[in-house]
């Protein structure tokens, strides 16, 4: 059985990554320089998967010693995926600049090195901390293309800090029980699966579309007193009310955003990380994890919300590359039930 399995797969002769972005941008005149660049990522995600793969025998499960552009400390390999996106993005010669969560600033391509046309924002490995217990971990990324002209020197205002109606795609890497690469581009969104056979990335989900509305809500509650009132309500009523008619929702929370996606985009429900009395900015940074997965979750026909007067993730102007802001996203019925209750709570 495993061999017929095994068999039809080759057989069908799955379309690779590369040569779905080929075929996608093919009539663009950056064409070569977006899949030389992708390349560069879907190579930085092998190594980033390798590494993670034997991390409990090279003993490196724990700390780096070091804290990151937030003040957070640094596991070991946090560096190694950072320094794996770095060279990887360095060496492809297609990028101008980037910013890493593990970064202070923003990383320029030296001047004795090419600069290409893209900006690529990335948090290198999401979800550090749940290493050590072996939980799902992924990289995110989002890619925009530099505004200004290739002579001048990268603008931290009009390049850096561009808005997500701005991308050209994004996408994050799951390192699980396979590795998994979900891609969204203007046509939509798709999923590719580490092929340990051929190493490369076979298409696996096609135009991933998420349901309408779930039945499952993913969130820290443990931070539940400290929410605003509109979120809290909002999680009453998932917990159920028979008078109201409302049905419970199951609470399913891993603890590290790409895994906590991955399952709200192919089941349905909602993520959320609010603002709070600790956070009220929220805690999650918009540039490299919220814009990304907002653009995700859009192309996949959902919605991503920063609140009900604040309006749409994408929409929102990124004052530093750090920023972080509150984010509420998954099916369109459910955000559109918290944004329906923070109306209530405001005009209230």
């Amino acid at each position: 059985m495993t061999t017929n399995m095994s068999s039809n797969r080759h057989t069908n002769t799955p379309r690779t990554l590369t040569q779905a972005l080929i075929e996608e941008f093919h009539e663009q005149r950056e064409q070569a320089d977006f899949v030389i660049l992708f390349t560069a990522i879907q190579q930085a995600c092998k190594n980033i998967a390798s590494a993670i793969r034997t991390a409990p025998l090279d003993n490196l499960t724990g700390l780096a010693g070091t804290q990151n552009s937030m003040g957070e400390e640094v596991k070991q390999l946090d560096v190694i995926a950072n320094d794996y996106f770095i060279d990887a993005l360095m060496g492809c010669e297609r990028v101008c600049a980037m910013v890493s969560e593990e970064n202070g600033e923003v990383i320029q391509v030296p001047k004795n090195l090419r600069r290409g046309p893209f900006v690529v924002a990335f948090d290198p490995l999401d979800g550090s901390s749940n290493i050590d217990v072996a939980v799902p971990v992924g990289s995110i990324f989002a890619i925009y293309k530099r505004t200004t002209d290739s002579n001048e020197e990268v603008d931290l205002q009009k390049d850096i800090l561009q808005n997500g109606n701005s991308i050209v795609c994004s996408g994050y890497a799951l390192y699980g029980s396979c590795t998994t690469i979900i891609v969204a581009t203007e046509k939509g969104l798709n999923g590719y699966t580490l092929d340990p056979v051929s190493g490369e990335f076979v298409r696996s989900h096609s135009q991933i579309k998420i349901p309408k509305k779930g039945s499952i809500y993913s969130v820290n509650e443990g931070n539940e007193k400290t929410w605003i009132k509109s979120t809290q309500l909002y999680v009453r009523d998932k917990k159920g009310d028979k008078d109201k008619g409302l049905p419970a929702y199951s609470l399913r929370y891993v603890g590290s955003m790409v895994a906590d996606i991955h399952r709200t985009l192919l089941k349905g429900g909602i993520f959320f990380y609010p603002a709070d009395i600790k956070s009220p900015e929220g805690k999650l940074r918009l540039l490299y994890e919220c814009n990304p997965m907002s653009y995700i979750m859009e192309k996949a026909g959902g919605k991503a919300m920063v609140g009900y007067k604040e309006g749409r993730v994408l929409d929102f102007n990124p004052k530093t590359i750090h920023q972080r802001v509150p984010i509420y996203l998954g099916s369109s019925d459910d955000v559109d039930d918290v944004l329906k209750i923070m109306k209530e709570c405001e005009s209230n």
